[in-house]
């Protein structure tokens, strides 16, 4: 595919790439910004698109996975979320994450949110999808994983999300467009209803 020379307003007069790996590019633009001047765009290219998953039970219950997380060299809560290759279609690398992670297989499945995850510096891409009819199965985590699981309801993922306790940006934007699909009836039936049973909402 022949390189952009111009990408919206900004003009751009070369390309390098500072750093690769499996996972991640690093590539340095040298660039006009949109009122002339020189300068430089630094730009994380992912070599996969990030999916989370929220898997929900009959009891409106979810999994939580716990992990220390190296950059932030903090624990974190999260949603089961992982990487999937761009080439391979999304709900495939949901359905392997969720039981790599939790163990959990699910009959039922549907794509509820897509997002930019940092889009000033990154082009990482989310998808995320709802899972339900679950059936419980053991875990195969990767050998670099240590990872935590629990069950808890939704109320209480809610609670975590809007006290700050999770911080994880793909597990606070499907925690509350879940729970805004299920206000306004948007969400597949089941999953809806779970959640609104779970939150006291009507």
């Amino acid at each position: 595919m022949t390189a952009k020379t111009q990408i919206g307003p900004w003009r751009v007069t070369s390309r390098k790439t500072a750093f690769d790996n499996p996972w991640i590019s690093v590539v340095d633009h040298g660039v006009l910004h949109p009122d002339g001047t020189p300068g430089e765009y630094g730009v994380v290219n992912f070599k996969n698109l990030a999916i989370g998953i929220l898997p929900i039970d009959d009891e409106g219950f979810v999994w939580l996975v716990g992990q220390h997380r190296f950059p932030s060299d903090r624990y974190s809560w999260e949603l089961p979320e992982g990487g999937g290759p761009i080439e391979i279609a999304p709900l495939e690398s949901a359905m392997r994450e969720l039981e790599e992670e939790t163990g959990l297989s699910a009959q039922s499945w549907a794509e509820f949110s897509a997002f930019d995850i940092s889009n000033s510096v990154t082009d990482e891409r989310a998808i995320c999808f709802f899972a339900w009819d679950l059936a419980p199965g053991a875990a195969a985590p990767e050998p670099s994983e240590a990872l935590t699981i629990k069950r808890v309801s939704f109320n209480a993922l809610l609670e975590m999300v809007m006290s700050g306790e999770i911080t994880d940006s793909l597990t606070i934007v499907m925690t509350l467009t879940a729970y805004a699909k299920a206000l306004r009836g948007e969400g597949p039936g089941p999953i809806s209803k779970r959640i609104l049973a779970v939150t006291g909402r009507p």
